[in-house]
């Protein structure tokens, strides 16, 4: 615990601003405790002897004149065995521990460790006495859940020989290892504490390389993210944001994930916290939360806290990164935490941006969005983790020239935009892929190509192009109808709905279609590519298009998607179908146009012998 002392007191109460004076060598970003209930506070600026200070809880009942009491340092989170699985609130309050002490509502000043004290962990030593370490080695490991192994690092800025270290039971707050460092001793115990708002340091940040996939076609084929990347999720109300985001988060191939619901409804969060228990994740076999930890700050809690939810979020995803793992963090949603920003900006008068929100409101964006990235990690060991960051974006009316979603923009690298048009029509996910764009592509298509199929990017090209013709003969069929187009433009439109409908379009509620591994996507896509250019070839042969439209394999090209996973064998089958059913039609219209021209000689032999 934080020694805290009384240093001051409060001048003025501006809802969960609180400008107090008299604190002693006051520093940004320290955290103080405001009131007689001790509630938790943070000073956001500084001037002359008045300190502004952010409250993450009510202030009611607070007035000029109640003491605030220093702790000396800043808001910080405590890492160590025990997060995983955790339900925390902004600040890293774990919230079913305060349930059962307080009953359904958060009491004012309530204040618990984030990791059980109590629970006794089983460390297994990776080093021996009188080997020396440096910042960011093993020291050893304690498995906190069948699927994660949690590895205990040499703190930063901590190196030198270990005098002894410890093996078996032990509580969080129990020294594991001591570190001699010349006439200096560092006792290392199973948790640590860091600074929220101070990026965790690695060795070296590298280019974003392989895929993360997340089940999800429309993403993982045509707008992927990479491993260590950042995606922004805009859209309007009921487009469906937080289903991506959870679908993200259920299907992700990362080792962990990080769930910040920032100021999003309550009933959104309750649907997480009952869902995840009785997912099984699909790469291990066992529940989803056994690699998850849920932050969950909804809009009825304090506002001020939900600018601390993204940073305590972002700070545990570095630290499991830092031990080598893959992160996935969803952020739902960045709008809210950014109305968090523009209420204490306003209260603390500063001059405005545009649509109210605060000018620094880009700088914050990119503070936050720059922390993802592939890293290798410290340590003489070779170990490379990353953060992906997913951030949902609520723009009012679905307004993607508002101040958040451009600011966004700006930092990301993958744009998925959603539209509530197609969430009207029931195509979901609703991203409309005319606007929507992933800088990663390059790097994704090289990896396909060593590990799915090689023809794998020029059949993603060959859709895109088809859907973009598309987009092109609707303006068309609006002015004049469908009639006046060709037969090869009515086979693009029926082909390109195909892709909408059969690839595109996926249930998350649907057992099987809810996930799609990237080889499926390949097999779906293909099939889908496959109808339409054997059609294609029926066209130029002579095959009328209401044939080819009404083939009844198009049905089972339909029906694809539910294909078990186990049973991809069924795609040859299928795509040998549809080449057999075309080319059926094909010597059918043949056979047809052989005995018209028979006809028609025999009809002119017998005009000939008639003259």
């Amino acid at each position: 615990m934080v020694e805290e002392r009384q240093a001051g007191e409060i001048v003025k109460v501006a809802g969960p601003l609180v400008v107090a004076r008299g604190l002693p060598q006051p520093r940004m970003y320290d955290l103080v405790r405001v009131g007689n209930e001790r509630l938790m506070g943070e000073i956001i600026e500084l001037r002359g002897d008045r300190a502004s200070i952010q409250v993450y809880e009510e202030t009611g009942g607070l007035g000029p004149g109640d003491p605030v009491y220093t702790t000396g340092g800043a808001l910080s989170v405590e890492l160590g065995p025990g997060l995983i699985g955790s339900i925390y609130d902004g600040v890293q309050r774990p919230l079913d521990l305060i349930r059962e002490a307080t009953g359904n509502y958060i009491a004012r000043g309530v204040e618990m460790p984030a990791l059980e004290r109590e629970k006794e962990w089983e460390f297994v030593p990776r080093r021996k006495p009188g080997e020396s370490v440096s910042e960011g080695d093993i020291l050893g490991v304690v498995q906190e859940t069948p699927v994660v192994e949690h590895r205990i690092m040499v703190p930063p800025g901590v190196s030198g020989t270990i005098e002894e270290i410890m093996s078996g039971g032990l509580k969080v707050t129990d020294v594991v290892a001591v570190i001699k460092d010349g006439d200096r001793f560092h006792n290392i115990t199973l948790s640590t504490i860091w600074p929220v708002r101070r990026p965790r340091l690695y060795k070296e940040k590298i280019p974003p390389k392989n895929e993360l996939v997340t089940g999800q076609r429309v993403i993982d084929t045509f707008f992927p993210v990479a491993m260590g990347g950042t995606a922004c999720v805009p859209g309007p109300f009921g487009s469906g944001k937080t289903v991506i985001q959870h679908e993200i988060a259920k299907w992700a191939n990362a080792d962990i994930i990080i769930f910040i619901g920032c100021g999003e409804r309550g009933n959104e969060m309750t649907e997480v916290l009952l869902e995840f228990p009785e997912l099984i994740d699909p790469y291990s076999g066992e529940p989803l939360m056994k690699r998850t930890v849920l932050i969950a700050n909804t809009s009825n809690m304090p506002v001020a806290a939900r600018e601390a939810s993204v940073y305590t979020g972002i700070t545990i995803a570095e630290y499991f990164r830092d031990m080598g793992y893959h992160v996935a963090l969803q952020a739902d949603s960045t709008s809210r935490w950014a109305e968090a920003l523009r209420e204490i900006s306003g209260r603390l008068e500063e001059m405005p941006g545009e649509e109210g929100f605060p000018a620094y409101l880009g700088t914050r964006l990119a503070s936050f969005y720059e922390r993802a990235g592939m890293v290798k990690c410290l340590g003489s060991d070779e170990r490379i983790g990353s953060v992906t960051v997913v951030g949902a974006v609520s723009p009012p009316g679905g307004d993607l020239s508002e101040p958040v979603t451009q600011a966004t923009l700006r930092v990301v690298k993958v744009f998925w935009g959603l539209e509530d048009r197609l969430a009207f029509r029931r195509h979901f996910p609703a991203i409309n892929w005319l606007i929507s764009y992933s800088l990663y592509l390059d790097e994704v298509e090289s990896q396909w190509i060593k590990e799915v199929n090689k023809e794998f990017p020029e059949l993603r090209r060959e859709a895109m192009a088809l859907l973009q013709r598309e987009a092109e003969l609707e303006e068309i069929v609006r002015l004049v109808g469908i009639e006046a187009l060709s037969s090869a433009e009515r086979l693009t439109m029926e082909a390109a709905r195909s892709v909408r409908e059969d690839f595109l379009q996926q249930n998350a509620f649907d057992e099987i279609d809810t996930y799609t591994s990237i080889k499926k996507q390949f097999l779906l896509l293909r099939l889908v590519m496959r109808f339409y250019k054997e059609a294609e070839k029926a066209l130029d042969a002579g095959v009328d298009i209401r044939e080819l439209i009404n083939l009844p394999v198009r049905e089972d090209i339909a029906q694809a998607k539910f294909i078990r996973e186990e049973n991809l064998s069924e795609f040859d089958e299928l795509e040998k179908r549809v080449a057999d059913s075309i080319n059926e039609l094909i010597k059918r219209a043949s056979a047809e146009e052989e005995a018209a021209g028979e006809s028609a000689a025999v009809v002119s032999g017998s005009a000939g012998a008639d003259e």
